[in-house]
Formats: C-alpha cells, sequence, structure tokens
C-alpha cells in the first residue's frame, strides 16, 4: 500500500488524545489557596505531613525533604561524608545530576555499565570498578525497573560501601515488597515537573538511620540542628527547604500516585504483551523481585540492522502515527562536555579520571537503539494500549518507506 505510514502521507493510526501533564484539580487548587491564606508559606505544616506520609509510602523509617532531587542527591553525598579523593560508582544511562552530584561534593564518579534487558547498573561490572578509593555505588532505578538491590547490597556489604538508590523515577517502586528508596543506606527522590509526582520542582531523602537523617535536615536547614537554637549554625549547610506551597502540591498529588501506579503498571502489562511479540523489537525482561514497578518511562529498543532504519527516523514515524515518543539519552554521560571539554576539565578540583578513555558497550549500544514512551501515556485506558502496539507493529511492518 503506498504511503502506509502517515510521516509520508498515509493515515494516522492513532487518534488517542493523550493525559496532560502535569495531573492537577481543585484538591491542588484549595491546597495552595489554604496556604496563601494562612500567611505560613515556609517549612510548616504542609512540608511536615508531606514528609511523613511519603516515607510511610515508600516504607522508610525518615525522610527529609528538599528544593529538588538534585539537591537532595547532594546533600545525601555530602551527609555520608564523601568528598574529595573518593569515589562513587554511578551508571552512564541516567540524568546529569546523577554524576555531577558526586563532582559537587569534591568525588569522582566512576561509571559502571547498565545491563541490556533493564538499562540498570550491571552489579559485575561495578564489582570491576571498586578501588580502594571507592566510597558507595548509587544505581538508578532507570523508567521504573530496579536494579539488582541483592547484588549490590551485597558488593557494598562485602566492601564496605553505602548503597545509595538514585530513586527519581521510582515513586511507588517495590522490590521484595519494600519501597524503592528505602532499601540501600538512604535513596532520593525527584519531584521535578516532568516526574510521576510533581511540584514543579522538589526532592527527598529517606533512610532508615536517625543519625544520616539528622544530618541531611541539618545540611538542607544551613547547618542547624533539630531543637538547636535559631542562630546556631554547627555545620556547613545550605538552603535546600522544600517550600509549603511545594509541599501542599505535593500532598494533593500523593492521594493519586497509587491509583495512577497501578493504572501505569497495568497498561503496562498490555503494552508487555503485545509489543513482544513483534519482531525488530526488544522490551524490557520482567524480574520477579519487582514486585510493583513505577513506569516513569517504557524503553523500547530496536534491532536496527534488521529493520533498516535509523532510531531517529523510527521516532519520528511513531510520533506521526500520533504515539508521542522520544530519542532518549543520545549519549553516554561520560561523552557530555563537562567531562570531557577542555575549560570544564581544568576547573575541576582534585578529579584526575580521563573520562575520554571510558566505554560502557552496553550503556553505547543503549544510546543509540532505544525509543522511550512516557508515563503520561500510560495513563490512558486500556484501548490505547492496543493502540500504541497496532501503531508501533505499523512502523515495523513499513520500516521499508523509511529508508533512504
Amino acid at each position: 500500500m503506498k504511503h502506509a505510514l502517515a510521516i509520508n502521507g498515509g493515515a494516522k493510526s492513532c487518534e488517542v488524545s493523550w493525559p496532560s501533564w502535569p495531573m492537577w484539580d481543585d484538591l491542588e487548587r484549595q491546597a495552595l489557596n489554604a496556604v496563601l491564606e494562612s500567611g505560613k508559606w515556609w517549612y510548616g505544616e504542609n512540608v511536615q505531613r508531606f514528609e511523613r506520609d511519603f516515607a510511610a509510602f515508600q516504607d522508610a523509617r525518615y525522610s527529609v525533604s528538599a528544593s529538588s532531587g538534585t539537591a537532595a542527591q547532594e546533600i545525601t553525598l555530602a551527609a555520608l561524608g564523601i568528598g574529595p579523593g573518593d569515589e562513587v560508582i554511578v551508571p552512564p544511562y541516567t540524568f546529569i545530576a546523577t554524576a555531577s552530584a558526586v563532582m559537587r561534593v569534591g568525588a569522582t564518579p566512576v561509571f559502571a555499565d547498565i545491563l541490556p534487558h533493564n538499562m540498570c547498573m550491571d552489579p559485575a561490572d561495578a564489582a570491576r570498578k571498586i578501588t580502594p578509593h571507592t566510597r558507595a555505588i548509587m544505581p538508578v532505578h532507570l523508567g521504573g525497573y530496579i536494579a539488582d538491590l541483592d547484588a549490590l547490597g551485597a558488593l557494598c556489604n562485602e566492601h564496605h560501601l553505602a548503597l545509595v538508590e538514585d530513586a527519581c523515577h521510582s515513586w511507588g517502586g517495590k522490590w521484595k515488597g519494600k519501597g524503592t528508596g528505602a532499601i540501600g543506606r538512604m535513596g532520593v527522590f525527584s519531584f521535578q515537573v516532568s516526574k510521576n509526582i510533581a511540584s514543579a520542582e522538589g526532592g527527598i531523602v529517606l533512610t532508615d538511620d536517625a543519625d544520616l537523617a539528622e544530618i541531611v535536615r541539618s545540611i538542607s536547614n544551613c547547618g542547624r540542628t533539630t531543637g538547636g537554637a535559631w542562630y546556631d549554625h554547627v555545620r556547613i549547610g545550605t538552603n535546600a527547604r522544600l517550600t509549603e506551597f511545594q509541599a501542599a502540591i505535593l500532598n494533593a498529588q500523593l492521594t493519586r500516585l497509587e491509583a495512577h501506579t497501578l493504572r501505569r503498571e497495568a497498561n503496562g502489562r498490555v503494552l508487555n504483551e503485545g509489543l513482544r511479540q513483534i519482531p525488530g523489537i526488544m522490551i524490557g525482561q520482567e524480574d520477579p523481585r519487582i514486585t510493583r514497578r513505577a513506569y516513569h518511562l517504557y524503553p523500547i529498543r530496536l534491532d536496527l540492522e534488521k529493520l533498516g532504519v535509523t532510531r531517529e527516523r523510527f521516532v519520528a514515524a511513531l510520533n506521526a502515527e500520533g504515539v508521542p515518543a522520544s530519542n532518549g539519552y543520545t549519549r553516554p554521560l561520560y561523552k557530555l562536555g563537562v567531562f570531557v571539554n577542555p575549560p570544564e576539565v581544568a576547573n575541576r578540583r582534585g578529579i584526575e579520571h580521563d573520562y575520554t578513555q571510558d566505554y560502557c558497550p552496553v550503556c553505547e549500544q543503549i544510546c543509540h537503539d532505544t525509543v522511550w514512551l512516557f508515563h503520561t501515556l500510560l495513563l490512558a485506558d486500556i484501548e490505547a494500549m492496543h493502540d500504541v502496539v497496532s501503531a508501533v507493529r505499523k512502523v515495523i511492518e513499513h520500516a521499508d518507506e523509511l529508508q533512504g
């Protein structure tokens, strides 16, 4: 059939009106108005409520909110005493903050490759990257997949390292029945506007360690201590406090997170069943230890050699069919300018690692062949998931129209 693909003039195969994000209603409006009219805009009851309720939601004993996920990561590393001369093992397939937080405290990020089936840190490669300078391993639960916390936890125990979960894609995720972010020594979440629970910006640190929680609180609150005098600053801190406005939005958002998580998970199962039957694409493997997956992203890997097209052409065609898709991360972190550009390299203090020599083959391939579908798509109805499968199948079957 001539011009079968919409990108070439054919009919669009998916006419779904996808859910917009962020979602909000009168609950957020009323909560914001209540804060506005109270005159109590700063670090009060709404913040305390959200910290308590989110910690309970993720099965953690303690939590400390922050102004962003990035700030939460930096404070977490500082609370662990990580600094110049130390190394932290991180994956190269993640947002820059995972690695830049390490550099901001003066330590060196060391990149361990990822696994091809879930895009999370490969424990075997992490083991190979451990040196006498390693202080922590910080896996990322990419897209809602959960890194192998059993293997990584055992590795940290063996070498006396801190396991820090970057759970910024894993709100509501559970590993063997326990919430992510509450399994390692500490865990970090983001509430940036694109995230599954959002307040424009915001973050939180979870831990079961009371002493660490107090240090995190102190660092985020200008070096003060709980119960201490207002003008008594006992350590070098920063101002990373969440506002009452942000917390009011998050309290409202949290009332929907359970239902949204379950809906995304149910729709993800429909996509899994349909897409795994289409030749030329690969979807992630399910790990039975993941007892609930957050689905911030739904990644699809392409067999580009078999299809004979580029990932970019495939994404353009899928978008034209009415399915919003993205190229995702197109380079490993170690190829970004902050790691390889001479001016940025010269600005580093105490970090001697030559990142131009880094090479993580699985990450390199995934940066080349992976397509992302976003969590908002997974909030549509079940029929829309069947439309997504049909659209992907159509693009695959007519891939020859994309060549050249």
